[in-house]
């Protein structure tokens, strides 16, 4: 007596239609929850590297342009800082000059000597304060900074500083004149 098993031929075609079925759904959801049209190496291994080398392209140029914004910001803060100077700078002339007028009475020229300390006063508080990111382009002994030029790290753009305290090259009143 022989044994024989028996299959039913449209079961094992229906259970291999599912079988295909759920292989495709997973490949379909695996792309859904990465985003991905190829997630994996196993997807398409050319198409996977050539995504991998671009993701890197991406993630770096990210950073040269974080980079690149700091350094907006911190050329920002100084030209702010610069215009402001420039305004006060404006009005010490003007009170300095108001002071040479020969029929001014000394308490009046008091009061313009005091109006001229604040705005001097007012210089030093500028470029002090003139920081962002712990740069400051203005003040006595700054340096300036680099900023990121590329995604390989090999180029850079640098910012030079411009001291406008009080005394130094650009701004020549001390941090005691008066008129």
């Amino acid at each position: 007596m022989s044994n024989s098993v028996n299959t039913n031929t449209g079961a094992q075609i229906a259970l291999q239609n599912l079988n295909a079925t759920n292989a495709a759904l997973a490949i379909t959801q695996n792309r859904i929850n990465t985003g991905k049209s190829v997630a994996s190496a196993k997807d398409n291994g050319a198409i996977w590297a050539i995504a991998q080398g671009q993701r890197a392209d991406i993630g770096a140029l990210g950073a040269v342009k974080q980079s690149l914004d700091r350094g907006i910001a911190a050329v920002d803060v100084a030209l702010a800082a610069g215009e402001t100077v420039s305004d006060l700078l404006l009005q010490l002339k003007e009170k300095a000059l108001s002071a040479t007028d020969a029929s001014l009475k000394t308490s009046a020229r008091a009061a313009l000597n005091e109006d001229f300390k604040a705005l001097r006063d007012q210089i030093a508080t500028v470029t002090a304060n003139a920081e962002f990111n712990g740069v400051n382009l203005l003040k006595t002994g700054a340096t300036g900074f680099a900023a990121l030029a590329n995604v390989t790290g090999t180029s850079s753009l640098t910012v030079g500083a411009e001291v406008l305290a009080l005394g130094g090259a650009n701004v020549t009143i001390s941090t005691t004149q008066s008129i």
